[in-house]
């Protein structure tokens, strides 16, 4: 048997070939990845006598195109998480560290556990796009939050709470009532110096040109709160600048997230486990297309036990002797984030507090026992997740008996 192992890095990488009992088949050589280049490492390595395994790490995106390539050529190739070969012994005192010394150990890991190792399967191109969405959604996401503490901070020093005079989430196309208000009314003094009515009747129009419902005793709410405000920065026009920037900077991140959701709505629709996941509580719009996309297929995973690890809320296990741990954290190797939409999935049922929800009981038992809160949210994660697998593992082996 040969074990090639490719030591993957962006646009080439290095292989190795190498047989049982320390033979080295090929020296480590370079390969870029190009269709050429793949398209010749293909048949070379279908040439060598015996069966030949590829092993690869799955760094990233960079290890996709090569192991598509080889795949589609017939090879058998395994993808394997880097944590593992990182954990694996050198059987040396000595710390190589280049990408020689990588594939050959990659070699001989896929030696030593050629008997486990799984074969890779492409991931369809809905699940691919859905995956890809979901990356630059929550990239998107990230930034939004932090412009919006940026804004905040701002308006602190003009209109200081502003953002709390109202409660109104946001709407479909990302606006949020409390940036709009902000940048007509960026200055406290935009507020003060006026009327009541005269602030009436302006609120009145503001409302109307963008679209937000008016009420006369939120508009003096809003005049009375704003007389207790102290502003810091003069109202002038560079003050008027740094609102205005930051707000519009807000508003075009929240738009572009929105898009971004709505076209994972889609393209979530179109999995067969679509309608099984958003029935489960807990599972809105928003998290249920984030799962699927984190997860992916999840035939991919042979055991229960194998998704809670992907997702890193398996708990470690620490005994030696009589000496056993009775508090073992979560591994955490696993996708973080998945665990982050684990984790809004389950503030939302500790919200809602369903009474017949499984879930909610398992985290309300736990909370019950005096368990911190990442313990018992980990716990709840956990459980979530078991009951997603045999659910929609269920679900697709009745699709495949009705075939």
């Amino acid at each position: 048997m040969n074990t090639v192992s490719i030591d993957v890095s962006k646009g080439k990488s290095i292989v190795a070939v190498a047989r049982p009992f320390g033979q080295v088949v090929l020296k480590p050589f370079s390969v870029s990845h190009t269709p050429s280049e793949l398209r010749k490492l293909a048949d070379s390595l279908k040439s060598l006598e015996g069966e030949t395994w590829v092993i690869l790490e799955y760094t990233g995106r960079y290890y996709e195109p090569v192991a598509l390539r080889l795949h589609t050529a017939g090879l058998f190739i395994s993808a394997v998480n880097p944590k593992l070969i990182k954990d694996y012994g050198n059987n040396s005192l000595r710390h190589a560290k280049t990408d020689k010394a990588d594939a050959l150990k990659i070699a001989r890991y896929g030696l030593d556990n050629w008997a486990e190792l799984r074969q890779y399967t492409p991931i369809d191109t809905i699940r691919y796009q859905l995956k890809t969405l979901n990356l630059q959604y929550s990239l998107y996401t990230k930034n939004k939050t932090a412009l919006k503490n940026n804004l905040i901070a701002l308006l602190d020093q003009t209109y200081p709470g502003v953002n709390a005079l109202f409660t109104s989430p946001a709407r479909e196309d990302g606006h949020q009532k409390w940036v709009d208000f902000a940048t007509t009314f960026w200055h406290v003094d935009c507020v003060c110096t006026l009327s009541l009515n005269a602030f009436t009747e302006r609120y009145h129009k503001w409302c109307k040109r963008h679209g937000y419902s008016f009420c006369s005793v939120k508009a003096a709410e809003i005049y009375d709160a704003s007389k207790e405000r102290i502003a810091l920065l003069p109202k002038d026009a560079l003050t008027k600048m740094l609102i205005h920037q930051a707000a519009q900077s807000l508003n075009t991140l929240s738009k572009t997230a929105c898009s971004l959701r709505l076209e994972m709505k889609k393209l979530a629709q179109q999995l067969p486990e679509y309608p099984i996941v958003m029935a489960m509580y807990g599972v809105g719009d928003s998290l249920g297309p984030q799962l699927m996309a984190e997860i992916g297929d999840v035939r991919r995973f042979h055991k229960r036990n194998a998704l809670t690890a992907f997702a890193g809320v398996d708990p470690k296990v620490n005994q030696s002797g009589n000496r056993e741990s009775k508090r073992n954290p979560a591994t955490k190797h696993g996708s973080p984030e998945l665990r982050r939409t684990l984790f809004l999935v389950m503030e939302t049922l500790i919200k809602k507090s369903p009474p017949d929800d499984p879930v909610f009981l398992f985290i309300d038992k736990k909370r019950a026992e005096g368990k911190p809160y990442y313990v018992y949210m980990t716990a709840g994660a956990n459980k979530f997740l078991r009951i997603y697998y045999g659910k929609v593992r269920e679900y697709f082996a009745s699709l495949d008996t009705s075939v």
